[in-house]
């Protein structure tokens, strides 16, 4: 589904990450670990296009990495980024319908608004409420339902654990388990490991803008020496 190779990204002539190579194929859920600034979002930008890379990016068989970001989305690729970023005037419902723009997404958002609601419940039960008005958890399934309503192939998320109080983590967490057995590619970066297991199939660890580890998810978690030694 996704083939990332030798890929370099940055800002301002700064480079942040250094010759970055990983795959997520088709269904497969990937997570990359790493500590805060080390460059995973900018892992994130650089395939959704919303910064300039070198290296090349093959999505669903065609070089994206020379594409802009709407051809990028237009292919299959959905990116929640980092803090969710609601639009806070509108209303949940609102914000929903703008994830499903596209022609092709808008002629089927009926179905993926059940697929939504059956996902988050909480959010059936307030469909005119502002998003501002919402709690932080809420506002993290706000997010990921809105990229749901989009036709996509990859989704891709950005630490969906910052800044939430714990037994919300495991919530926003068990959601994404559900959106994976929905059958959905899934490249998830976060620098916290307590809660991918039963959700990534390979893990990548992430340091210095370098991938230093790249193996099966159960072998990964259970060595403890090694995550304490790249994540503290």
């Amino acid at each position: 589904m996704l083939k990332v190779t030798d890929l370099h990204a940055g800002y301002a002539g700064s480079e942040v990450l250094h010759g970055v190579s990983l795959t997520v194929g088709d269904g497969e859920s990937v997570v990359v670990l790493g500590p805060n600034g080390h460059g995973k979002t900018t892992l994130l930008r650089a395939i959704s296009g919303l910064i300039k890379p070198t290296g090349t990016i093959e999505f669903d068989g065609q070089v994206i990495s020379n594409k802009n970001a709407a051809a990028i989305v237009s292919a299959g690729v959905v990116h929640i980024p980092q803090g969710d970023l609601p639009f806070p005037e509108l209303s949940v419902m609102d914000n929903l319908l703008m994830g499903a723009y596209r022609s092709d997404a808008w002629r089927e958002r009926k179905q993926k608004l059940e697929m939504v609601f059956e996902l988050f419940p909480t959010l059936k039960e307030r469909p005119k409420q502002l998003a501002r008005s919402l709690s932080g958890g809420e506002r993290r399934m706000l997010a990921l339902g809105r990229g749901l309503m989009g036709k996509a192939k990859l989704f891709m998320i950005d630490e969906p654990s910052l800044g939430l109080a714990p037994f919300l983590i495991e919530n926003v967490y068990e959601a994404i388990r559900n959106i994976r057995n929905t059958g959905l590619s899934i490249l998830l970066v976060d620098e916290n490991a307590d809660h991918i297991a039963g959700l990534a199939d390979r893990v990548y660890l992430l340091e210095g803008g370098s991938l230093v580890k790249e193996g099966r998810s159960e072998d990964m978690l259970r060595d403890a020496a090694l995550l304490a030694a790249y994540l503290g």
